[in-house]
């Protein structure tokens, strides 16, 4: 089981810890499972780059980022070394604390 806390660039957001996630779903699954709001405008199929996050803690966790996703990444708003798809973040079999920063989705509202 996983701590997950949810952090935002977005003024006014407090972040969001969720306690006891089950591993075997994607950062998109529970954030959107928790009334988190994250864009997917592909439906979860890393084939855009919209749920786009940052990883700050907690990568080890995580499902290994591939090359189709690095792709993706980089056609991303304000890509970091540590951007990944919450799509694509994988929660592995374990425990642990997790730390994500999601980008101000404003920024997406005109496209």
């Amino acid at each position: 089981m996983y701590n997950i806390t949810f952090k935002f660039e977005q003024p006014g957001l407090e972040p969001r810890t969720l306690i006891g996630v089950e591993s075997g779903q994607s950062l998109l699954e529970v954030a959107l499972k928790n009334d988190i709001d994250l864009h997917h405008n592909c439906g979860g199929v890393c084939a855009c780059s919209t749920c786009h996050l940052y990883v700050q803690q907690g990568e080890k966790h995580l499902e290994e980022l591939s090359d189709k996703e690095e792709d993706f990444i980089d056609r991303a708003v304000n890509p970091r070394l540590n951007s990944r798809l919450g799509c694509q973040c994988l929660l592995q079999e374990g425990s642990g604390d997790i730390v994500v920063t999601l980008p101000d989705q404003t920024q997406f509202l005109g496209e």
